[in-house]
């Protein structure tokens, strides 16, 4: 039940791998037939994202993941409009991978504002419309947050930004993809993230949407590849896979949500009936998303809580995987204005599609069973 920190391959996508290792093992950039067919296969994959996000494919950018493609959106667009302007929005309760990135073009003599939360964490679109500035260049708000579910007010964000041509706006969708529909130029986005891990397709490989006209410094100086945009030789084995997988995911997409949504009210209900437990996550739809639910057991560390409940082969996160070795309080509850106590217990359960009533039914009873032996108390 840790399906945000990423997710099995389908069996169809290990098998495609395998099969492109075996036998597509030429290099893209190569002249000869069997650098053609490799790139042939790239095209495809290409073809077959962008037609699920209801865009262009030379929109979109392979990369080697979520982080890189957040790196590569953020840090490309301020370098490459430097003489525009040095002002950059985004939030308080974003993934490492923009908080951080954020955070050191600050050391490059950016101004970042990081938009604050209301208690469900959401962003206020009044606060990002009194923070742009003439100097402003990028928003950078994610979709759906990795620790609570929280649904950001993209298409809002996308409307008031509209006024502002001038300024680009960047998408973190790496939790959203395959779980809420994502249209890009519909929602007015100009940059967006994706992972393919996140959506059982293989670790290493992601992408990310650039509309057509919009100027990035590369990271990577080398030979050129991805239009100039992203050197390196491609990882064909693993963006085909990433392609079946979004192919597959969003085939399924909305009965998968559906079906989630129902899991995730149970699990709710579940989980309010234990005294040890503060539920961070309300069920409404319109704001949280449909697999995660964040929860908090005050007065008990979240690790002991994840290690005794591996012992019964069930398997949750202490806030995102990507920070859950820190020894501090989450940044995103701690935003949305949690008590330290509960910022500092939380817990992460993200589902799939796959999960059951019965699977909410044993986690709840095992998750009760725990937290009694934890704190010596009867059943």
């Amino acid at each position: 039940m840790d399906h945000c920190a990423t997710t099995p391959p389908y069996e169809e996508v290990i098998d495609t791998v395998a099969q492109v290792m075996r036998k597509y093992y030429g290099n893209p950039s190569s002249l000869h037939g069997m650098g053609v067919q490799a790139e042939r296969l790239i095209n495809k994959a290409r073809e077959v994202i962008a037609g699920a996000l209801h865009v262009k494919p030379d929109e979109i950018i392979f990369t080697s993941g979520g982080t890189e493609s957040n790196n590569l959106a953020i840090k490309g667009v301020a370098r490459a409009y430097r003489r525009r302007g040095k002002h950059i929005i985004t939030s308080m309760v974003e993934h490492p991978s923009v908080y951080e990135c954020c955070k050191q073009l600050e050391g490059e003599g950016f101004r970042v504002t990081f938009l604050p939360v209301d208690g469900k964490g959401l962003v206020r679109v009044d606060d990002l419309v009194q923070a742009i500035s003439e100097d402003t260049v990028l928003v950078s708000i994610m979709h759906v947050n990795n620790e609570t579910g929280s649904i950001q007010p993209i298409e809002r964000i996308g409307r008031v930004l509209r006024e502002h041509p001038r300024i680009l706006f960047h998408v973190d969708a790496v939790q959203s993809l395959g779980k809420l529909p994502v249209h890009p130029a519909a929602l007015g986005i100009d940059l967006l993230s994706g992972s393919a891990h996140k959506i059982r397709g293989p670790k290493g490989a992601g992408f990310l949407y650039c509309r057509s006209g919009v100027r990035l410094e590369p990271l990577l100086a080398g030979g050129g590849q991805e239009s100039g945009r992203r050197s390196g030789t491609e990882n064909v084995p693993l963006i085909v896979g990433m392609a079946k997988a979004v192919r597959m995911t969003m085939e399924r997409q909305q009965q998968a949500a559906e079906h989630m949504y129902a899991l995730r009210e149970a699990l709710i209900r579940n989980l309010s009936s234990i005294p040890q437990v503060t539920v961070n996550t309300a069920p409404e739809r319109d704001v949280f998303a449909p697999h995660i639910v964040n929860v908090s057991v005050p007065g008990l560390k979240p690790e002991v809580v994840v290690h005794a409940l591996e012992q019964h082969e069930i398997y949750i996160s202490t806030k995102s995987a990507c920070s859950s070795g820190e020894d501090r309080p989450s940044r995103v509850l701690t935003a949305m204005g949690l008590e330290p106590s509960c910022a500092a217990s939380s817990l992460r359960i993200s589902l799939s599609g796959d999960h059951t009533e019965r699977d909410i039914e044993y986690f709840t009873d095992r998750l009760r069973f725990v937290l009694t032996e934890l704190t010596g108390g009867t059943r």
